[in-house]
């Protein structure tokens, strides 16, 4: 556990005015992307889009890490060189999901517990090999009736905490993601009560198996209204509880936090994100870790055709700075139609 290199790692990750862009996605939610363009998805067609974000012009201004698949860790760009190796040259930090995704949790029906721990130790031996510096674990909380279960927070705690020391042991920094879904019809009072319980479930894990918060970063999701409720929480509400939850239980001592999108809007995702950061006297500093929320217009501009590159790279510039200024709380929307 080398702890110098972990604080340096997790100080880069949350620099000011730079986020983590989310391209872990697996091969079956990127067929899912793909199909909504009429791309086929495949092995060659996951490395032209990824390739396409990695090598946009000024990104590096803008993020500070890419979480990537590993599929994608072991690909290279156009001339020859490794995503990781090419990122890092550009002063992003190359990360990797290690998690095998989640599962239907035994006797809790509608819940779900993330698999992947057996072999984690020597995988993320040979991830820190090619390059890969920070690891990404992501837990899923379902609200519904009666659920989370005490054994479905507990259960998903249990597995992020062991998979943040076996990373802090490899000398790679974990990001720890308990995502509580936006799906459903639940009030904001809900999520804020379900997303303190799974938080406070995550650090007692934490604290019960050693592992160091000044080298782990949280992302979370935020505190919102569920999809399909009728009243959608505001922005500033939003901000508010999500800041009042954060407060009660993260350690102030952690490096900082990152926020995932988590099916917002791009807009709505970035204008969250920006009074959130706007708010003065937090003990860490706050950031992105979007995936959807960086990445749709450069998609829909793509399509696929080699002809449209050059466009989706304004695209995801365009949003990659947006989101590097609503972390410093410097976001106006005004700032969008300037850009329509």
């Amino acid at each position: 556990m080398d702890k110098a290199l972990l604080s340096k790692t997790a100080a880069a990750m949350v620099a000011r005015g730079k986020g983590v862009l989310a391209a872990d996605e697996s091969s079956g939610t990127c067929e899912k992307r793909f199909k909504s363009v009429n791309v086929e998805c495949t092995e060659e067609t996951r490395r032209t889009y990824r390739g396409l974000l990695f090598t946009t012009p000024g990104a590096e201004q803008y993020l500070s890490g890419v979480i990537l698949f590993d599929e994608t860790l072991r690909q290279k760009t156009n001339d020859g060189v490794l995503f990781p190796e090419y990122l890092a040259k550009k002063g992003i930090l190359p990360g990797i999901k290690v998690d095998k995704g989640a599962m239907d949790l035994a006797l809790c029906p509608g819940e779900k517990v993330t698999e992947g721990l057996d072999g984690l130790r020597g995988r993320l031996a040979d991830y820190f090999k090619l390059g890969a510096r920070f690891a990404k674990w992501r837990a899923v909380i379902t609200i519904g009736a009666g659920i989370p279960s005490h054994a479905c927070l507990y259960a998903n705690a249990h597995a992020l905490a062991r998979y943040a020391a076996l990373c802090q042991e490899a000398s790679v920094v974990p990001m720890i993601e308990p995502e509580v879904l936006l799906d459903g019809d639940h009030t904001v009072e809900r999520c804020e009560e379900v997303t303190e319980a799974a938080l406070r479930a995550t650090y007692a894990a934490m604290a019960a198996h050693n592992v160091s918060v000044e080298h782990l970063i949280l992302k979370t999701s935020m505190v919102v209204s569920g999809k399909d409720c009728p009243r959608q929480a505001p922005v500033d509400e939003v901000a508010e509880r999500t800041l009042r939850v954060l407060k009660r239980t993260v350690p102030a001592a952690q490096p900082g936090i990152v926020f995932l999108s988590g099916g917002q809007t791009d807009v709505a995702a970035t204008a969250h994100l920006n009074a959130m950061s706007a708010m003065k006297g937090l003990p860490w500093p706050l950031t992105f870790s979007y995936s959807r929320a960086l990445q749709n217009p450069a998609l829909k501009a793509w399509r696929g055709l080699a002809s449209n590159a050059s466009a989706a790279q304004r695209a995801f510039h365009h949003r990659a700075q947006m989101n590097g200024l609503a972390a410093q709380g410097k976001w106006k929307p005004e700032l969008e139609k300037q850009a329509a």
